[in-house]
């Protein structure tokens, strides 16, 4: 089972990333992949991938800190993307759900920013982890205007939420999905219309990844406490259930499917 999606990297896991990190081995996670969101968590993404065999890097600039760049950011980045076990650039996208700790950020500037680094994956033959909420829409516009620099496989679709012609957009351009425990959850997400099962149920199985997004989106019954990457397993089992198939199929495939997407 792998986690291709969290945030070892963040405040969360400062005090207790490397026992962490052990639970997850021991419970059955055979690699971890951690996302950075701007410079510095990138950084850390890159130390701790060469601290841990089993761990690798994303490194990026999320759209919510498409406002505060650095300078030279894509410099660094670039730089970064160079190191030993990173394996994408993300999480980078589009983000238009208005957060407590994050109004919007002008959307033209998050869309120069997502520009910015599908270019820099393209010449570094990398794949794009991409953040959606609630901007599916223009996601595959930018997706399909530069159709030119989109490796195949092109990338993923982290912690995917919309609607199913956004899915069918996606999957189209030959994008794998990721899913998280908030799967796992009753009812829709705020603003959200498509129920994330229903999503599951319409994805194939040749193009799920498993991810938990830690410390956040912790699959019932632990919502509301710190996600970790040990609780993949939960969430796996949540998908093979929706799907029909032992968690053994479904372990196997994803596993699969990242291996093949990151070439791990």
């Amino acid at each position: 089972m792998i986690d291709v999606h969290c945030h070892l990297n963040f405040h969360s896991f400062e005090k207790d990333y490397d026992e962490v990190i052990k639970d997850a081995f021991e419970a059955g996670v055979t690699k971890i992949i951690n996302v950075g969101t701007k410079i510095d968590s990138s950084e850390k993404a890159v130390e701790l991938a060469q601290k841990y065999p089993n761990l690798y890097a994303i490194i990026g600039v999320h759209p919510h800190h498409a406002d505060k760049l650095e300078n030279n950011w894509i410099q660094k980045l670039q730089s970064l993307a160079k190191k030993p076990k990173v394996v994408a650039i993300g999480e980078i996208g589009m983000d238009y759900y208005s957060y407590k700790s994050n109004n919007i950020v002008d959307p033209k500037l998050q869309k120069e920013v997502f520009i910015k680094q599908i270019e820099l994956a393209h010449k570094l033959k990398l794949p794009l982890q991409i953040h959606n909420r609630q901007a599916g829409k223009d996601i595959i516009d930018i997706l399909i205007n530069h159709k030119s620099l989109i490796l195949n496989p092109p990338g993923m679709f982290h912690c995917f939420a919309g609607s199913i012609e956004i899915l069918k957009s996606a999957l189209q351009m030959g994008f794998y999905i990721g899913f998280d425990g908030n799967i796992t959850y009753s009812g829709l997400a705020p603003g959200e219309e498509t129920d994330l099962k229903d999503l599951v149920k319409y994805t194939p199985l040749d193009r799920i990844v498993t991810e938990t997004d830690s410390p956040y989106l912790s699959p019932l019954p632990y919502r509301g406490s710190r996600n970790v990457p040990s609780y993949v397993i939960i969430t796996a089992k949540f998908i093979a259930e929706i799907k029909g198939i032992t968690f053994q199929d479904l372990e196997a495939k994803t596993t699969k499917n990242a291996i093949k997407l990151f070439a791990l």
